[in-house]
């Protein structure tokens, strides 16, 4: 027996079942979900056996648990070989931490995924300075497990189905297991059956199961890649239960983290692919607080979208004032964006390091400040490349008036070649702050070698940071360097992390560009057609 360092924390049942504890005191949230008290934790110091059967042992454990469950009729693998069974000789981290979850034999393999998923996805306020993430979906789950058939509602059982469906979903592209995918595409039917009842009576619409439904069903969306292109099927759903939900959402935690994460989905979708708000944003925006960083940057940037929807909505070929008053108008959005950096807490600022190679890096507080930089530099490139665009328009117009020989001596309001220039400054910053957004680095920019090859971020973090860099790939003015960095989020998070919409915007982004690698943005899709008059 010898000493194996510092020993994991977790509690006792959580350690048997190898799954992530989340250290909650007095007893951790896993344990209430598996329908078990939680039996508390261990004193620190503690020895374990190291001996090289443990290899053996596993293999053994996850054949045997394959066994039974084949005993009783449910589709899992038969074998270590198998595709859906990792081997802990690789190296993978994805593929090591699913083979945690999936070699302990006293759960369902749809148990193992519902905590792996939650593990990780659900992410506490309490560690990450307030930002939670789908930290509510827990108990929710809890909670409609405990209806029995004369409880029953609709609301509850399509929220239980959703969860079921994305967390086998998430299990299915870790581990490389089919057969869990095609369970995962039955659960999401049945949760969209269930959600067109709970949708059908104004009474369950509007209930938080419901609502948490449609969140889960459109993060199955981005985890199985099944988007329609790069649009979401759920984006018409949000909008239409915020607004049923009125102003009384905002009263709880959890509505609130509920709306922004509504929100911020339908606004990707409005912001990057150019879309127009279905409903009247005005009355949504009057409920963000402008003393929270996040939704006031919400509030900065919903503005792009009201100079994208003026430009997008008109009829006719926009004549030389109206050109000039949405470039002033454009002016005015990228000057309060701007000024979102200068009200943040220190807690919130990038800090400047060094890599042991000499690199200058950018690093955060938290992962997740680094996700929400990673918006705002964002939204600032397509406001400039909205500028550059209308400033092309104005030209254009402006010529067209030459050459009939009407007297117009106007010069550009805008200098292109310094929005370029900021263009290329935040495209920097971003790819700065890459090796801290993906664990690479620490904060003060030291590397981070995992003794057990583990990724340090979870999934919900990757996710973030997929939106982000998908803009400003296809439509910034990256170099090949930055390019190939930006391509590397992508590929990790797609792979390791088994979000299959990182591959999806990888190839669009690729598409976008033409595959040129060209350092110049192709034409926006707001670029003004000046016709004849």
């Amino acid at each position: 027996m010898v000493y194996g360092g510092k020993p994991s924390t977790g509690c006792h049942l959580c350690r048997k079942r190898k799954i992530k504890c989340d250290e909650g005191r007095p007893g951790c949230r896993n344990c209430g979900v598996y329908g078990r008290p939680c039996p508390g934790y261990r004193p620190d110091a503690v020895f374990r056996n190291e001996t090289r059967k443990t290899e053996r042992l596993v293999r053994k454990d996850v054949s045997s648990s394959s066994s039974d469950s084949d005993s009783q009729h449910t589709t899992t693998p038969s074998s270590p070989t198998d595709p859906g069974v990792i081997d802990i000789r690789r190296g993978n981290r994805t593929q090591e931490h699913s083979l945690t979850t999936i070699q302990i034999a006293d759960s369902t393999w749809e148990h193992r995924a519902l905590c792996y998923f939650f593990d990780q996805y659900t992410i506490s306020a309490e560690f990450e300075d307030g930002m939670s993430h789908l930290e509510y979906v827990p108990n929710l789950y809890a909670r409609a497990l405990e209806l029995n058939d004369r409880d029953w509602k609709a609301s509850s059982s399509c929220l239980r189905y959703a969860v079921d469906a994305t967390s086998l979903m998430t299990f299915a592209n870790i581990s490389n297991a089919p057969q869990f995918a095609m369970k995962a595409r039955q659960g999401y039917g049945k949760a969209l059956r269930n959600l067109r009842d709970a949708l059908a009576e104004p009474s369950t619409a509007v209930q938080d199961d419901t609502f948490a439904a449609v969140v889960l069903l459109s993060l199955y969306e981005d985890i199985s890649g099944e988007r329609n292109g790069l649009y979401s099927s759920h984006t018409a759903g949000f909008e239409f239960l915020m607004k049923i939900r009125g102003e009384g959402q905002l009263e709880s935690q959890m509505g609130r983290d509920m709306f922004n994460f509504a929100f911020t989905h339908t606004f990707v979708e409005i912001l990057a692919l150019g879309d127009k708000p279905r409903y009247d944003i005005d009355w949504v925006l009057s409920f963000l607080d402008s003393n929270d960083p996040i939704e006031r940057l919400m509030l900065a940037a919903s503005k792009i979208s009201s100079l994208m929807s003026a430009i997008n909505s008109s009829s006719k070929p926009p004549d030389q004032a109206t050109v000039e008053s949405w470039i002033s108008f454009g002016r005015e959005c990228d000057f309060e964006l701007s000024q979102w950096t200068l009200h943040l807490t220190e807690r919130w600022l990038p800090l400047v390091v060094y890599s042991s190679q000499g690199d200058e890096l950018l690093t955060y507080n938290r992962i997740s400040n680094a996700v929400v930089w990673n918006y705002y530099r964002a939204a600032r490139i397509m406001l400039q490349q909205l500028l550059l665009n209308l400033n092309r328009s104005l030209l254009a117009i402006v010529k067209k008036k030459d050459k009939r020989g009407a007297s117009s001596s106007i010069q550009s309001p805008l200098n292109e070649d310094s929005l370029r220039a900021i263009i290329q400054e935040i495209t920097t910053d971003v790819c700065r702050s890459i090796p801290f957004s993906l664990g690479d680095v620490d904060t003060l920019g030291r590397s981070i070698r995992t003794t057990d090859g583990n990724w340090t971020i979870r999934a919900a973090q990757g996710n973030g940071l997929l939106w982000p860099m998908w803009y400003i790939l296809s439509c910034g003015m990256p170099t090949p360097e930055q390019v190939s960095q930006i391509r590397t989020v992508f590929s990790r998070v797609g792979s390791k992390l088994g979000i299959k919409l990182a591959l999806t915007l990888d190839r669009e982004a690729e598409r976008i560009r033409g595959g040129s690698g060209a350092t110049e943005a192709p034409e926006s899709a707001t670029e003004l057609r000046v016709g004849s008059r």
